[in-house]
């Protein structure tokens, strides 16, 4: 039976982004720091999400000393911190998400994390608790392999990611090893809403699709649903971070926190969608010490 299980997990992903592609849609990942403003609102949040349309959910590691994340993110982990959060709590979290929900859930943290936890331990208990992911920053693909062993070894992703400072022979390197999707990092510095998109974006999604087959999803400060159309050109999925977060921040003491989140994801959503997406096609893993922009 926990063979059986383990065997599941990992198709979440997959499958997720199999079946958008079915459906001519694209994918809607968003993030949240978990334990923001504390774990139960966490658990409602991502149901929330789910069922304003996203398709998949990154969950953020609260730590200490962020180093790849903007103000916006950095005040909401001192906010989870504050409220008990720990990678421990939030893979129960996951684990009683798990009751409700079957959404792929990626966690994105930091390394010292991990080592502090034990790589082994955080394997078994991220397959336990329904864990589909991680995303690490910090983690260069040199040194991530016993970390990604022990993660495919049940099933779990370690999702690449790049940027256009990687370059081509490095991105080459990295997305050959892409497992679920691979985060293109549009943007140099760190995570925070932005205006526009980049000039040099279908360029270097270009170098990306020529390396791997796997999803494409780009992150770099999305916020309102013009964006998410002109991104969704280039790529399979787009990543909506800081935008939310600033939002949890500024509503979260509120009883239309829930609401107002629910109609910002549908808007989000709906370019993504098939009867929205009549956009050009799409040009179609391991971190790398890249700052992330969401």
């Amino acid at each position: 039976m926990i063979a059986e299980k383990e065997k599941a997990v990992p198709n979440r992903i997959s499958e997720k982004f199999g079946m958008l592609k079915e459906r001519g849609e694209k994918a809607l990942i968003t993030f949240i720091t978990a334990g923001d403003p504390d774990l139960d609102k966490t658990k409602e949040l991502v149901l929330v999400l789910e069922k304003a349309g996203a398709d998949l959910i990154e969950l953020g590691v609260p730590y200490s000393d962020p180093l790849a994340d903007g103000p916006v993110i950095q005040e909401a982990s001192q906010r989870a911190l504050k409220s008990g959060a720990n990678l421990k709590k939030i893979m129960q979290t996951v684990a009683d998400l798990r009751k409700q929900t079957d959404i792929p859930i990626i966690l994105m943290t930091y390394y010292n994390p991990l080592l502090r936890y034990g790589l082994g331990q955080v394997s078994d208990d991220a397959a336990a608790a329904g864990v589909d992911g991680f995303i690490v920053p910090d983690l260069p693909m040199e040194e991530s392999g016993d970390f990604s062993s022990r993660l495919a070894g049940k099933g779990i992703y370690l999702i690449p990611l790049v940027a256009p400072t990687s370059g081509q022979k490095r991105i080459k390197k990295i997305a050959a090893k892409a497992a679920g999707f691979v985060y293109c990092v549009s943007l140099t510095g760190v995570t925070g809403v932005r205006q526009g998109i980049p000039e040099n974006l279908k360029e270097f999604m270009s170098i990306v699709r020529e390396s791997t087959r796997a999803p494409l999803a780009v992150g770099f400060g999305v916020s309102t649903p013009e964006q998410v159309a002109a991104i969704s050109a280039y790529c399979d999925g787009v990543i909506v971070g800081s935008a939310l977060v600033k939002a949890i921040a500024e509503k979260g003491g509120s009883p239309k926190l829930m609401d107002f989140i629910y109609k910002m994801v549908q808007k989000l959503k709906q370019p993504l969608k098939t009867s929205k997406s009549k956009l050009r096609a799409p040009l179609g893993g391991s971190g790398d010490g890249i700052q992330v922009s969401r």
